[in-house]
């Protein structure tokens, strides 16, 4: 039996955003990080950070570990070090993403502080709409302080980097507070899920290569209509969207991480045709691929 392929570990600050590689605290709009890595987000994990997602608008589906949440915002999701996740967003999903080193929360889960049961805290899944009204100033707090940390991680002020750690506690604070009012998950055919993640894998490894759909269902062992019905359960997309997803992410990342020319990563995308692939571009980012390059390097 073959080895099943690892799980990725996502730095997000070497992978999206090299500015701050190495600092404990990385903000980014939901919106933004979509654009560029895709509405679906594959299994994946991020050791040694916290992670948490505030979807202000739109839904979400949700898989932390072997648990399935299907979500309209507001609401946020929690995921600790090296726990496995997964998720898909709707096209008005939007709000903040927070990622933290895991050495700026550990402090907060000390027993004193009456804020976890102990180091090791379970993944979460809280929808606002289902909090008691006695939540209500705590969710308004929470809204106020990412505004603030939106805010400061922007500016390059004096003291940026202990107010960024000083609000991310406070934000911390409050999303352990709320975190007792988790949902509880929704069941998920296993099967289901587990031909998804496959499929990802393939995409993976094949995207480049511009496979047809009937190809990647024979690498699975399944029909193409099974492929589609099972991505459609799963992530809301047809699977021939999330091919495209990825062959998107990839362009946008080396249009903003590489000096190629737009006709070189045409090529090295596995497009034959340079006209073909700028319509292939724009379609999906509204955008030319040189427009999408000075856009993003002067926003």
């Amino acid at each position: 039996m073959a080895a099943r392929p690892p799980i990725p570990n996502i730095d997000i600050g070497h992978v999206y955003d090299q500015r701050y590689a190495d600092s404990d605290v990385h903000y980014e709009a939901l919106g933004k990080l979509a654009d560029f890595f895709g509405r679906n987000m594959p299994v994946h994990r991020h050791d040694r950070f916290f992670q948490v997602h505030y979807v202000k608008s739109g839904m979400v589906r949700v898989f932390l570990d072997d648990h399935r949440y299907l979500q309209q915002g507001p609401m946020f999701f929690l995921t600790p070090p090296t726990v496995t996740h997964a998720f898909v967003t709707d096209s008005e999903a939007d709000g903040h993403v927070l990622t933290v080193r895991q050495q700026l929360v550990w402090p907060l889960l000390e027993e004193q502080y009456g804020l976890a049961s102990g180091p090791q805290i379970a993944p979460v899944c809280v929808a606002f709409g289902e909090l008691d009204e006695k939540y209500r100033s705590e969710v308004t707090r929470l809204d106020l302080l990412f505004d603030e940390l939106r805010s400061e991680f922007a500016e390059n002020r004096p003291g940026r980097a202990p107010s960024l750690a000083a609000l991310t506690r406070l934000i911390f604070i409050s999303l352990l507070r709320l975190s007792a009012r988790s949902l509880s998950s929704q069941p998920a055919r296993r099967e289901d899920l587990q031909i998804f993640q496959r499929f990802n894998v393939q995409i993976e490894a094949h995207y480049q290569e511009h496979l047809p759909l009937s190809e990647y269902a024979a690498l699975l062992g399944v029909t193409e209509a099974r492929l589609n019905d099972v991505c459609r359960r799963i992530a809301d997309m047809p699977s021939k969207r999330l091919v495209f997803e990825r062959l998107m992410q990839e362009a946008k990342r080396l249009l903003l991480f590489t000096s190629g020319t737009v006709n070189e990563i045409c090529y090295q995308l596995g497009f034959k045709d340079p006209a073909y692939f700028s319509r292939f571009f724009t379609r999906h980012a509204g955008m030319t691929p040189g427009e999408y390059r000075v856009r993003s390097r002067d926003g």
